[in-house]
């Protein structure tokens, strides 16, 4: 079904290959799933296998690549739309319509589908992805997870031979995305669909999978066979918060507080009293009053569209409360320029593509220091987090994972006394987020407040000690790591 002959490819501004000599294939009704640290070049091997690799990229291609029989150089991504269904990595860049339901039936529609099968293939998709209570509602409204399911289920209804998933439960809480991936399973078990699933959480991933694939650095394949064999190939595959262990059974890993900043107790730096905020007629924050410490790491967790995002917009200016108040640092920030706001808060949102606009790297690191009037060391940093070969590179060049760490780079270089980051081990490889933990725990023994909203339990434990489950825009539970996860029912320990 899939086959790939000395497949070389360079990115139009890179002198490196992305992917080096590949020859591989895939049978027809094959279950691969293909993992890698961060930048090995996942990401442009799926853009190949759906033909925007040469087409929409451009760059040097080298090789041939051969999807159900058709060359991807001869056939363009719209007709080849028809034999593979793609799920990218950034789903708000995926998305044309306005309105749930019609996303999911757009691709369908532009395949002349008979209206009966359209109607089917489009409700059948957002059931196995639960969002049939969604299908009314604008794309603008939802949250990243939510999206990211809105695209997956669009990818579903194309009923292509061929399915082909980018991290798609990146953004997923665990209830999310177990729903997914057994909507997957059950395409290629009912349907004999070829399923290649890149995943750096192979926890559930795995279960069904025929192959598992390890790409390495430089674009190349390491490691192809039988999943239990072909892990060992992974640098980190031993470590008990490897990517194999990703709490998907049900089991808990739990973090212990391993550090206790010098500064006053209960100094706080956020407190929220009875906050609410809607969006149109939806609430997403109802009535929400805590506090948010000084020198701890908190977690912000809970299902998509529980209000992790809205909480931390609330909690930088970005959004203001339709009631209640919002103080930081003591002071009312009710009427505060998001600009005042930001000397003290640095804020990384769900999408890093969303605040990188500079032309190299370390450009984005330099803006936020003369923006902010301060001092840093970009070059240090770059190193710190696995970026100083990137510095001169475009960041809208970089793999996901690597855009997403130039945004926290762009967001940390400079030291305010509050960090809030929005998902920020979205493409991240286990070893990665085994380094921002460590970042982020240092920072909170400096006496600095972190708080991260993710659906990562591992990288929470490792990185927290205390969080916050939001449910519905409420507070419902609050406390110990472990205290709280070990309260809140499978599909995971979280």
């Amino acid at each position: 079904m899939i086959d790939l002959q000395s497949l070389t490819y360079s990115y139009p501004v890179s002198e490196d290959p992305a992917l080096h000599g590949l020859d591989w294939h895939v049978g027809a009704g094959e279950h691969v799933v293909v993992t890698g640290v961060s930048g090995c070049g996942k990401s442009t091997l799926a853009r190949c296998l759906t033909g925007l690799i040469p087409h929409f990229h451009g760059g040097r291609f080298g090789g041939q690549v051969t999807v159900a029989g058709v060359d991807t150089r001869l056939a363009r991504p719209g007709e080849l739309s028809r034999l593979v269904g793609f799920v990218a990595q950034d789903p708000e860049t995926q998305t044309v319509m306005d309105r749930v339901e019609d996303e999911v039936a757009f691709g369908p529609e532009n395949h002349r589908l008979a209206r009966p099968e359209m109607r089917r293939r489009v409700e059948a998709a957002m059931d196995q992805c639960g969002i049939t209570h969604l299908r009314e509602r604008e794309l603008v409204s939802l949250s990243g997870g939510e999206r990211q399911r809105v695209v997956i289920a669009a990818a579903l209804a194309m009923g292509a031979p061929v399915l082909v998933l980018d991290e798609p439960t990146s953004q997923l809480d665990p209830w999310g995305a177990v729903e997914v991936l057994d909507a997957v399973h059950g395409l290629h078990g009912a349907h004999g669909t070829t399923v290649v699933l890149i995943e750096h959480r192979l926890g559930r991933a795995l279960r069904e999978a025929t192959r598992l694939v390890v790409m390495g650095a430089g674009g190349r394949i390491v490691a192809d066979g039988a999943p239990d064999v072909a892990i060992q190939a992974l640098p980190d595959w031993s470590s008990p918060l490897a990517p194999d262990v990703d709490l998907y059974d049900g089991s808990v890993i739990c973090g212990t507080e391993r550090y206790r900043a010098t500064i006053p107790e209960g100094e706080r730096a956020i407190e929220l009293e009875d906050v609410s905020f809607a969006y149109r007629e939806t609430v997403a924050i109802e009535n929400v009053s805590l506090a948010i410490e000084r020198g701890r790491v908190t977690a912000l967790m809970g299902r998509n569209g529980s209000g992790k995002t809205t909480l931390l917009k609330l909690m930088n200016g970005l959004l203001r409360p339709t009631g209640g108040a919002v103080h930081v640092l003591g002071q009312d920030i009710a009427g505060s320029p998001v600009r005042a706001i930001a000397r003290r808060v640095g804020y990384a949102p769900q999408n890093p593509s969303a605040m990188l606009f500079n032309e190299t790297v370390t450009a984005e690191l330099r803006f936020t220091l003369r923006a902010l009037g301060t001092s840093g060391d970009p070059d240090g940093l770059l190193r710190q987090f696995g970026l100083a070969e990137h510095a001169v590179n475009s960041p809208l060049d970089l793999s996901t994972g690597e855009r997403q760490r130039v945004a926290l780079a762009a967001v940390l270089i400079a030291p305010r006394p509050i960090v809030l980051l929005d998902e920020p081990t979205r493409g991240m490889d286990a070893g990665r987020k085994r380094d921002l933990a460590a970042y982020l725990r240092r920072l909170a023994a400096g006496g600095a407040a972190a708080v991260v909203a993710t659906h990562d339990a591992g990288f929470m434990a490792d990185a927290a000690d205390r969080v916050i489950l939001l449910d519905r825009g409420q507070a419902v539970a609050d406390g110990p790591v472990g205290t709280v996860l070990l309260g809140v029912p499978a599909p995971l320990g979280y």
